[in-house]
């Protein structure tokens, strides 16, 4: 099953700071923006059609669009922490000339989504994150407006280095064999992508490219094209598109199909996202 993750009205700032076992994820799609930190473990992480080896002090952003999960190399202790927030929480606190969802969305999907960071910088961050979890966990009078406040630094903090950017940091690619692959599939979700689609485009065994695939991302490829079709859908009915014109061009051929992939990875209809995303 994919993993849900959805924020409600009540819970528009999601603060989590976990170390243990690696924990069984997939290909996964957030209703909202998120800020990943990687702590420790044994992992890489996979967005879109890049893989980054992960090391301490790693720092990710993804918006709703962007498919992405980690990958286990061993059962190494994993620690990280992410950040997962509506993006109207930061609209909200943004000025003329400030939008603090600038490094979110202001890119192609898939890319700089890497921020590296310097010694300075790593501090910095920290003491951010540790000034958000304390907020959270002790119930004291005005610590949501300091969970407000650090949060809203955090992302004035990020938005900083990643104008700053000149390029992706540290751009890790799938490989020469995967990636025409991959973007064969940006270009062509609203087409049938079956296994003897990529057989005869590319000269490759369809079992050799599904055994490639799964040993570079430690998933399968059929999972990341419906999430694919998952996150273009969410992106045409943000745009106004109907449900059934967005069934179409996310190249779901069975309507009823399509209504229940969506609700089961997104975690409610296409047509209550579509009132709930043009409402925002």
């Amino acid at each position: 099953m994919p993993e849900i993750h959805k924020l409600t009205d009540h819970d528009t700032i999601h603060f989590n700071h976990s170390k243990g076992p690696c924990p069984n994820v997939g290909f996964h799609l957030h209703d909202g923006c998120e800020v990943y930190f990687f702590i420790s473990g044994d992992a890489n992480y996979l967005i879109e059609k890049n893989i980054y080896p992960m090391k301490y002090g790693d720092l990710f952003i993804t918006n709703e669009h962007e498919v992405h999960a980690p990958f286990f190399n061993s059962d190494c202790i994993y620690e990280r922490i992410y950040i997962q927030f509506d993006p109207k929480v930061a609209r909200n606190l943004s000025t003329t000339t400030c939008d603090l969802l600038n490094c979110f969305y202001n890119r192609p999907a898939g890319h700089k989504n890497k921020i590296a960071l310097d010694r300075i910088q790593l501090e910095e961050i920290n003491f951010l994150f540790s000034k958000i979890e304390n907020a959270c966990n002790k119930n004291i009078w005005g610590n949501d407006i300091i969970k407000m406040s650090a949060f809203a630094e955090l992302l004035v903090f990020i938005n900083r280095i990643f104008m700053d950017m000149k390029t992706d940091e540290d751009n890790g690619q799938m490989g020469q064999k995967l990636f025409p692959i991959l973007d064969f599939i940006d270009c062509n979700l609203d087409q049938d992508l079956n296994l003897e689609i990529f057989e005869k485009t590319f000269y490759i065994n369809k079992y050799y490219l599904c055994r490639i695939f799964k040993k570079a991302t430690g998933m399968n490829l059929h999972e990341y094209i419906i999430f694919k079709r998952v996150a273009r859908a969410k992106k045409l009915l943000m745009e106004g598109k109907s449900v059934t014109e967005t069934c179409h061009l996310s190249g779901f051929n069975d309507y009823s199909n399509f209504i229940r992939t969506f609700k089961r990875t997104v975690g409610i209809s296409p047509g209550k996202y579509s009132k709930i995303a043009i409402g925002k």
